[in-house]
């Protein structure tokens, strides 16, 4: 149960203000329709996270305890000073006129996801935990979380969001997750 509330709670607070939750808004502005953005989120995300979280558990399998700890704690610190930095949206991230709105919305979120700070996460928690389900539920339903108001409010909340708060909030979370990880490291090193 670890893994998935420390999954959750830091993709839900990472993705605050992050450049996939400002395509949310766009596509949300562009189709009017929320449903079917909703379930390309989740659909797109978690064909993301599996992923990731499988190269984490990989990667994972091939170093010692303490080595794993220092590197998810080393990349948690790493995600904390990324988070200080704001996203913008890409120019053209937005989907075709002609597509779904359900499929714009898999493609643009599953490409744009790739390599984002939560996909990065994704692959360092799952190198954590052995419990590779509850991560990825995790992490998805946090993306899931992050994203349903925007969709569902539009633009209006994107205006009252305390962005700076919000990345500053992350980032200390990401910190705190970075140093219990490195602690474990030194506490597993003979």
């Amino acid at each position: 149960m670890e893994a998935f509330l420390v999954s959750l709670s830091t993709v839900a607070i990472a993705e605050m203000g992050d450049r996939t939750q400002l395509l949310a808004l766009v596509l949300a502005a562009h189709y009017r329709r929320p449903m079917p953005i909703l379930a390309g989120v989740l659909c797109a995300t978690l064909a993301n996270h599996a992923l990731a979280g499988f190269i984490g558990t990989y990667l994972g399998s091939y170093l010692t305890p303490a080595r794993l700890n220092a590197v998810v704690g080393i990349s948690m610190v790493g995600m904390a000073l990324w988070t200080l930095k704001p996203d913008a949206l890409d120019e053209g991230s937005a989907a075709p006129r002609r597509a779904s709105a359900f499929l714009a919305t898999c493609v643009a979120f599953f490409i744009a996801e790739i390599g984002d700070k939560t996909q990065i996460a994704t692959v360092a928690l799952a190198a954590a935990y052995a419990k590779l389900a509850w991560v990825v539920a995790g992490t998805t339903l946090g993306m899931f979380l992050a994203n349903a108001p925007v969709v569902l409010l539009g633009h209006a909340f994107s205006r009252r969001l305390p962005l700076k708060a919000l990345h500053l909030g992350a980032s200390a979370l990401f910190a705190l997750l970075g140093l219990v990880f490195i602690w474990r490291a030194f506490r597993h090193t003979p």
